[in-house]
C-alpha cells in the first residue's frame, strides 16, 4: 500500500510538473512573439520619423534655395537695369552666363530652358513687388507681369554652346 501511495504522489507530481513546463514554455513563446511585434512597430516608428526628417530638410533646403534665387533675380534686374550700352551688355551677359552655371551645378538635370523659365518667373515676381511700390495712381494692377508671362512648355534656344 505504500508503494502505491508513493506511485500515485510521485505521478501527480510529475503530472504537475509537466503541466507547469508546458505552461512557462509557452508563456515564453508568447512574450518572444510579442517582443518581436514591438521590435517591428518601433522600426516601422524609426523608418517613418527619419523619412519625415528627409521630407523636412529637403523641403527646407528648397525654400532656401527659392529665396536665394529671388535675390539673385533682384540682383540681376539691378544689373539690367544700370547695364551701359554694349560694354554693360556685354558684363551683364557674363553674369547672366555665371549664374546660369551656378544654376546648372544646383539643378544638373535641367537644361537652358528650365533655368530661362526660372528666371523669367522670379524676374517678373520682382517686378512686380518694384511697381507695388509705386504710388498708387500709377501703380499697374498686381498681376500686370505675370499674367503676361509665355507658357514654359515651348523649348527655349540656348545662347551658350552646349547649354
Amino acid at each position: 500500500m505504500k508503494t502505491l501511495k508513493w506511485i500515485a504522489r510521485t505521478v501527480r507530481t510529475t503530472l504537475f510538473l509537466g503541466v507547469l513546463c508546458v505552461s512557462l514554455a509557452v508563456s515564453t513563446a508568447s512574450l518572444g512573439l510579442w517582443a518581436v511585434s514591438l521590435t517591428t512597430q518601433v522600426t516601422a516608428l524609426t523608418v517613418g520619423a527619419a523619412t519625415a526628417a528627409l521630407a523636412e530638410s529637403k523641403a527646407v533646403a528648397k525654400a532656401v534655395a527659392k529665396a536665394k534665387a529671388r535675390e539673385k533675380a533682384k540682383a540681376r534686374l539691378k544689373r539690367v537695369l544700370v547695364a551701359l550700352p554694349l560694354v554693360g551688355i556685354a558684363a551683364a551677359a557674363a553674369f547672366e552666363y555665371g549664374d546660369y552655371r551656378e544654376w546648372q551645378e544646383e539643378n544638373p538635370e535641367g537644361d537652358f530652358g528650365d533655368y530661362g523659365c526660372e528666371v523669367a518667373a522670379l524676374s517678373a515676381e520682382v517686378v512686380n513687388e518694384v511697381l507695388q511700390d509705386l504710388p498708387e495712381a500709377t501703380r499697374p494692377p498686381r498681376d500686370a507681369i505675370l499674367s503676361r508671362l509665355p507658357a514654359c512648355d515651348a523649348p527655349i534656344v540656348s545662347p551658350v554652346p552646349g547649354g
